[in-house]
Order: C-alpha cells, then structure tokens, then sequence
C-alpha cells in the first residue's frame, strides 16, 4: 500500500531513508493540491476579468492599470507571512512543535498590524494612483475605487494567506488547497451578482472578491487554530514534541493557554528571524512590484487597447505558471522541513526533483498556450484589436515558460531554506536592468509586442540565474553548518 504524505513527511523528521519513488511521490501528493488551489485562483481571475472584459475595454483597462500595484500589496502580504511560516517549517522538521506554536501565536499579532498598515496606506493614495500610473480621466475613476476596496480587503488576504502558508508549511496542502479552491468559487458567484445583477461594475469586482476572502480567512484560521494537529494553539488533544517533558494534559494545555496571552506578544527573536528571512522578499516585491508599475506605464502610452490586451494577456498567461508556484509551495514545504531535520542530501535531492518537475509541467502548459491563444483571448475580451494583440503576445511568452519554471522553483526552494537575500539581489537586477531596460527601448518599435518581447528574454535569464545559485549549494550547506 503507498504510504500517505503525512507519513512520508514524518520519515523526514525521523531522519529515514527514502527510495527516489517516494521522494517524487511525496512531491506530487504535495504539489497536485496547491497546483489545483493555483489554477482555480488562476480560473477566478480568468473568469473576473472575462466579466469585467465584456463590460468593455475601458472597464478592462481600469482594472489592468492598477493591477501591478494590488500585486504589489500582495507581495508584502506574502513576505511577512513567509517571514513566520519558514520558521515554523524549520521547527516541525526539528520535531519541535512548541516552538512552532510560539511563532504561530506570535505571526498572528504581528502580521495584522502589518495589514492594517498596508491597508491604510492604500486608502491614502487610491485616488492618486492613476494618474501616477498614467491613466487618463476616462478611467481613473474605475481605477482608484477598484484599488481602495482591494486595500480595505488585504486584511482579509493577509490572514488567509497566513493561516494558508502555515498549513502548508506543516504538510497539510489539502484543506487550504479546498478552502482556496471554494474562494474560486465564491469569488465568481459574488462578482456575478455585484458586476451583473446590482450593476457596480468595476466596483463590484472588487467588493466580490473581497466577500470570498473574508469568508476564505475565517475558515483558514479555523482549521489552522483549532484543528491542525501540529500548529493547534487552541486544539484541546496535546500534540507530540521532541522535548522529554510529559505532554501536559488536555485541561493543563488548555488552562495554561487561556492564562498565557503573553505569549502572543511579539519577541525579538521570532521578529528578527522573520525580519531576515522577509524583509529581503519586501523588498524584493517591493521594487518588482515597482517595477511592473513602470511596465504599466510603459504600456499606457500605448492606448487603451493595449493596456486592455496587457492585462488580459497577463491574466491567460497565469494559467501557464500558476502549476510552478504549486509546486514551489510543495518545495518550499520539503526543504524548511529537511533543513529542519539536519537532512542535506535529501533535502538537495527534493530540490532537483521539484525544479525538474515544474519546468516539464511549464513547459508543456506553454505549449498549450501557444496553440490556444486566440481562443482564451476571445474568453476574456469580445473585441478583436484586443484579441489579435493578446494572442501575439502570449506567443512570444510561450517561449519563455520552461526557465521561468525554474526561477519560480528554485525561489521556493530558497525560502524553505530561508534564502532570501541573494535570490532578492538576483530577481531585482534581472527585473530592473534587463527586462525594463529592454521594454522602455523596444516598446518605441515594436508597441505592446516589444514590451512582451523583453518580458521573455528577461524570465530566461532569470531562471539561467537561480539555477546557477541552486547548483553552487551554498544556499544549503550555509543553513546546515550553523544547526
């Protein structure tokens, strides 16, 4: 019979011996769910801005000119949560549980202040930033809007994908995997009744969005607070731990966690660990983030249609991509745990094996994306200048998937190493001098296809660059000799 994932992951701990089957069959049960979670939210997006897309380009366009900087606010969400939740990888690979709680508790506390900050500052620039971004007066309105709510709502977003990356982190890919998935779900059902039925527009898009994270949120904390075995802060049954102390009691735990709300209060240990591991990925999403936005506005001059076509195309495109951030979560999970456990070899062996496996599965979406572009492009947009340019562009990109996987990849594998600092330096000067620099020149010749045309020659020196930095193994002899 083939053993679970969850007994897999605890060969790991154990410090046994894996055959290479199982090695990869513990790859694929831990990436097939959140590859899943990632198209369905691929799919939630595909099919939003299909909604807003038959509204017309100018709704299309609102949207696609404040989307970079709504990733932006997302990958700060994310750096903080990933700040915490390698910590926590590292620990359950030690066996130590407790301490994992204590970064959980801790996470919580400071990665909401975090969101209220973010959320602040998008309600003080909302009505500013389109015309920072170039928009003109025809769609700024849509624009600033659709931006505000999105900030009010990465509260929401932030405790989701918190809780989300916590249980992943532990092993557990399958319930944030469904509850992402539901998310989907109830995304488009939403968006359907504010875009369609109470005619919002643009606005509605976003207030739906922002109802299926919050619901998402509260039923990721759940599972992650009450009902995760290893990360439980309030589960009544007493989970394993390396220390030789007996396990307290269920009414011992219980009763010492009501009386101990200190340890939810930030110390500097937990902080300053996620502060190295997370501050390098802020920045890092910080000035990608900003660097999008500079693409954006490259873009804008090109007209309306453009901007429509640059957005829509994006979105297709994550349809490709989307199934290599699954299997970097699963990798990312593997390698904290491996790390944690004092495991090198094979914590080097899972990382090949997760590279490989997501440049095939790239490789072969972007084949499909060649062949069917114009038939997406026409899902999303009914006009057909904004078909025509869309289904060019995501043929020039198809080339660029199989390195692309592997820059995506080996970034997983580097946080579960907690990696973060080069990896920064190394996306930032790709982004900035090669793909900025290439778009700002080629954009004045080749309009919208120049701009893509950059995008792919910069994703495959990228991904040329983190493999480099994967074969070198310092990433991981480094985190191994201080253990």
């Amino acid at each position: 019979m083939a053993q679970s994932s969850e007994t897999l992951l605890s060969y790991i701990r154990e410090g046994r011996t894996m055959t290479q089957s199982e090695k990869l069959r513990l790859i694929v049960s831990l990436s097939v769910p959140s590859i899943l979670a990632q198209i369905s939210a691929t799919v939630m997006f595909f099919i939003d801005a299909s909604m807003v897309g038959h509204l017309g380009a100018r709704a299309s366009a609102a949207i696609g000119l404040v989307e970079t900087t709504t990733w932006l606010l997302g990958g700060l969400a994310s750096a903080a949560n990933m700040g915490f939740s390698v910590q926590v990888a590292h620990f359950i690979g030690a066996n130590d549980f407790e301490a994992a709680r204590r970064v959980l508790r801790q996470s919580l506390i400071c990665c909401l202040i975090w969101s209220l900050m973010l959320c602040l500052g998008s309600i003080a620039i909302h009505s500013y930033l389109p015309y920072w971004l170039g928009g003109t007066e025809e769609i700024a309105h849509d624009a600033s809007l659709y931006f505000m709510i999105i900030g009010i709502c990465g509260i929401f977003f932030q405790m989701e994908g918190l809780a989300g990356s916590m249980l992943k982190c532990s092993g557990n890919m399958k319930i944030p995997s469904v509850l992402n998935i539901m998310m989907c779900v109830l995304d488009v059902v939403f968006n359907y009744c504010f875009i369609y039925l109470l005619d919002m527009g643009v606005a509605g898009a976003a207030i739906g969005t922002g109802l299926a994270e919050l619901i998402t949120a509260a039923l990721m904390l759940y599972f992650l607070l009450f009902r995760s075995k290893m990360l439980g802060i309030w589960r009544t049954e007493p989970t394993e731990s390396k220390q030789t102390q007996p396990l307290p009691t269920t009414t011992t735990r219980a009763t010492s966690q009501r009386n101990s709300l200190n340890s939810f209060r930030p110390t500097a240990d937990v902080v300053g660990t996620a502060f190295k591991i997370g501050a390098p990925m802020g920045l890092q999403h910080m000035l990608m983030g900003g660097a999008q936005v500079v693409s954006t506005i490259i873009v804008a001059p090109l007209g309306t249609v453009a901007i429509a076509a640059n957005s829509l195309a994006i979105t297709v495109e994550s349809l490709c991509y989307m199934p290599g951030y699954g299997i970097a979560e699963a990798a990312t999970t593997l390698v904290g745990q491996g790390i944690g456990a004092g495991q090198l070899l094979l914590t080097r062996s899972f990382a090949w094996m997760s590279v490989a496996l997501g440049m095939a599965v790239m490789t072969f979406m972007g084949m499909l994306m060649w062949l069917f572009a114009p038939e997406l492009m026409s899902l999303m947009s009914p006009v057909t200048d904004i078909i025509a340019q869309g289904t060019e562009v995501l043929r020039i990109e198809a080339w660029a998937e199989p390195m692309f996987a592997a820059a995506i990849v080996c970034n997983g594998v580097l946080i579960g190493a907690a990696d973060t600092l080069v990896p920064a330096i190394m996306s930032l000067m790709s982004m900035w001098c090669v793909r900025l620099t290439l778009a700002a020149w080629m954009a004045r010749d080749y309009g919208l296809r120049g701009v893509w045309m950059a995008m792919a020659i910069e994703l495959t020196f990228r991904g040329l660059l983190f493999l480099t930095r994967l074969a070198s193994g310092r990433w991981l002899k480094e985190k191994v000799t201080k253990q």
